[in-house]
């Protein structure tokens, strides 16, 4: 296993993590490759980073805003797998990761992904976008599990749902602990009990970081967990840490993340470097000598001529995010819901948490304001 950490073109992540380099202790480099759309090119002090990780197999490429279920093909998507289909020909990834869910809001690059119904079409939805992501980057494709749910019921599909969707290219899954720490908190649920619902066979990567609490209308009694990236690790993420490397057979990448806006100052910075060495320290105590499974997709791998598309998914996602972003309460969005074309759908808006419900809009909220 390589002690790694999420590492983009910003400048207080980089300068948190100099010291890490330069003591050699930084052993994979995750990148987000499309991040960097609003500028012309890589310097070269960077590329020169990038490519010193990529020659000895230890770069990764973790992607944001592909937004896999989209309803309907965009072209920014297409966009999206001509700028990695680049980038993988010239860095040399290990392997190329994404989200799962689809992007609200209409600016491509400002938006939350959110999940969608489990059922047969996004399934088919799912595979084939996957599958175009597997043809370009020709690596090692996965997907990351997501954090935001909107009722039990949803947290206990998402790891089957997940093993059957990287199916076909004989994918993997990011097993992000943070996220998984929010759906434990947030629904209730034990660490024995939900860890037992996802393929880790099939986990190659897992992310640690940070996030934040939020109070809510709906239950003022209760604080929501939310994946932010914007705080230090707290110390049960590093206790599940070292409960699920045993478990993991291919774990491969151990990534630190942290959003780069939340290190600006010295306070930070100097957690950001002990929370990177109690992450070394428990990857250290772990290490494991079996081979990893490749993960590779087969060369017989199908990709029909036109992407999938799905009309009414498409409507659907256009109306929850329109009522997400503008509703001015959960009452008012209750009953929008109750009279779209979400109602009485795979869907299930009848059964969404009011707490939850609150918490999908204050996500939506800030995209949208932050896209304005």
């Amino acid at each position: 296993m390589h002690t790694s950490i999420a590492c983009n073109l910003d400048t207080f992540i980089l300068q948190t993590a100099l010291p890490l380099f330069e003591s050699e202790r930084v052993q994979g480099l995750e990148w987000s490759f499309d991040a960097l759309y609003d500028r012309s090119h890589v310097p070269d002090w960077f590329e020169e980073l990038l490519h010193v990780f990529a020659a000895e197999g230890r770069l990764i490429g973790h992607g944001v805003f592909y937004s896999l279920f989209s309803g309907q093909w965009r072209p920014e998507q297409a966009t999206w797998l001509d700028h990695l289909r680049r980038v993988a020909r010239h860095y040399r990834f290990d392997h190329v990761t994404e989200h799962f869910g689809f992007m609200t809001g209409a600016n491509f690059h400002q938006g939350a992904p959110m999940s969608v119904p489990y059922n047969a079409a996004t399934m088919a939805l799912g595979q084939d976008r996957l599958a175009r992501i597997s043809e370009a980057a020709q690596c090692p494709v996965g997907l990351e599990n997501l954090a935001y749910a909107y009722s039990l019921r949803e947290v206990e599909q998402h790891g089957e749902f997940l093993a059957r969707l990287i199916a076909p290219v004989n994918g993997f899954i990011i097993l992000d602990l943070h996220n998984l720490y929010c759906q434990m908190h947030n629904f209730e649920v034990d660490f024995t009990d939900i860890i037992e619902l996802y393929p880790l066979e099939r986990v190659r990567e897992v992310h640690v970081s940070g996030g934040s609490w939020q109070s809510t209308t709906s239950e003022p009694e209760r604080m929501v967990r939310r994946d932010t990236h914007d705080d230090a690790v707290p110390a049960a993420v590093f206790e599940l840490l070292e409960k699920v490397i045993p478990r993991c057979p291919n774990l491969k990448f151990v990534v630190l993340e942290q959003m780069g806006t939340a290190l600006d100052t010295a306070t930070a910075q100097e957690q950001y470097q002990r929370d990177f060495y109690t992450l070394d320290r428990i990857v250290q105590n772990s290490q494991k000598n079996a081979p990893y499974l490749d993960f590779l997709a087969p060369a017989n791998l199908h990709i029909a001529p036109d992407p999938v598309s799905d009309a009414r998914l498409f409507e659907q996602q256009f109306v929850l995010s329109r009522i997400l972003e503008n509703a001015p309460s959960v009452t008012d969005a209750r009953a929008q819901l109750s009279t779209s074309i979400l109602a009485n759908s795979d869907w299930r808006v009848e059964s969404w948490s009011p707490v939850m419900l609150e918490t999908a809009m204050a996500i939506a909220h800030k995209w949208k304001k932050s896209g304005e």
